[in-house]
């Protein structure tokens, strides 16, 4: 039971985790700096992926809280199973670290006035995205792998008891 139950809520936290980064990056980072002049795009979708970094962060650890709680109740681990906390362990690396320390620093640089690719500022501030960027497309592997390895773990159904031909 806990092991399902713990299959079900990782599921579920990835899913939400991976979702969103591939809505943000296929289509309202797209649309909006499409569509909404500068600095007022940038200030949006700044707001945007600082609230999501809070979505992925939390996800993150609900994620990691599903393999502990496995570990925990010595539920038994495959090659499979090691390979999907791994995963995991990595995709929130990556989150944190875009979360706690890259989108921050866009976010200042932006709210200095900073332009990519113009002085000191905007060089840094295009690195930063670029390194954004990475991490998020590294989330997005990391994450189809967590879903993919998780599949491949679900445990099969057990076969009903059969009765006795006696």
């Amino acid at each position: 039971m806990l092991r399902r139950g713990a299959a079900v809520l990782g599921m579920l936290a990835a899913a939400v985790w991976l979702g969103g980064l591939v809505v943000l990056g296929a289509i309202v980072a797209p649309t909006i700096f499409g569509n909404v002049s500068m600095p007022a795009s940038a200030d949006a979708m700044t707001l945007v992926f600082r609230r999501f970094d809070l979505v992925a962060m939390s996800c993150a650890a609900i994620l990691l809280g599903t393999e502990a709680a496995r570990v925990l109740a010595r539920v038994p681990f495959a090659r499979v199973d090691h390979a999907r906390a791994g995963a995991g362990v990595l995709a929130a690396l990556a989150a944190v670290a875009e979360g706690e320390s890259v989108s921050p620093r866009i976010a200042a640089l932006h709210a200095a006035g900073a332009l990519r690719g113009r002085g000191a500022d905007g060089l840094e501030l295009d690195r930063l995205h670029h390194l954004a960027e990475a991490l998020g497309k590294a989330e997005v592997a990391l994450l189809v792998a967590v879903v993919v390895l998780q599949v491949l773990a679900w445990p099969a159904p057990r076969a009903p008891a059969r009765p006795s031909d006696a």
